[in-house]
């Protein structure tokens, strides 16, 4: 479960960086779910899920706009 969460979030971070809003948009459900599960799985604070969360759809919604 860690593995696969890190390795969604640098994928997305990655798409973000690269100014890939299409692609990011369809790859975050999949990250959303993937923290869900850690979180279930007691592999991160649920906390910490709902920063990451927060902060991936700011840095979405900052690409849209751009």
């Amino acid at each position: 479960v860690q593995s696969e969460l890190k390795t969604v979030l640098k994928k997305i971070d990655g798409l973000i960086s690269s100014n890939k809003a299409d692609e990011a948009k369809e790859l975050i459900q999949m990250v959303m779910s993937k923290l869900d599960k850690a979180v279930s799985k007691g592999v991160i604070h649920k906390k910490k899920a709902s920063r990451k969360k927060s902060r991936l759809a700011k840095k979405l919604i900052k690409l849209k706009a751009a």
